[in-house]
């Protein structure tokens, strides 16, 4: 326990009603802040889903990653979510950094997300580089 539910609640609350409003940024920072704090909000999850899909392919790379990882985090199943961010992903797979890499294949992995393609495409973006990740991304 974090120690500051009720803020978190408040700021649940308080999001969800304007959450069309985010930036990909706030999106994703509001996401990523949740899963920090291991504050579970299934209604502030799914309502982020939701806002992000229309615009994942806006997302950076990082933000592709930490949200899909976030999700993972909080064991927040939301399959349309982790295709949208596997549709985007694929084709600047590239781009990601080793760590946006190992943190998008396990977020995949601890959801049992099976998406062929995007660990096809993690694989062929990770073979060249495998010397470059540390421990903790093998």
């Amino acid at each position: 326990d974090h120690g500051y539910p009720e803020l978190f609640d408040a700021v649940a609350k308080a999001a969800i009603p304007i959450i069309d409003t985010f930036t990909r940024q706030a999106l994703a920072n509001t996401v990523n802040a949740f899963a920090k704090m291991d504050h579970r909000h299934p209604e502030l999850f799914d309502a982020l889903a939701e806002a992000a899909i229309p615009i994942i392919d806006t997302f950076t790379t990082q933000g592709l990653a930490n949200t899909a990882n976030a999700f993972a985090k909080m064991d927040h199943r939301h399959p349309e979510l982790f295709d949208a961010v596997a549709k985007a992903a694929i084709p600047i797979i590239d781009t990601f950094t080793t760590q946006g890499l190992a943190n998008t294949a396990n977020a995949f992995a601890k959801m049992d997300h099976r998406h062929s393609e995007l660990f096809d495409a993690v694989a062929k973006a990770t073979i060249p580089i495998i010397d470059n990740f540390n421990s903790q991304g093998l």
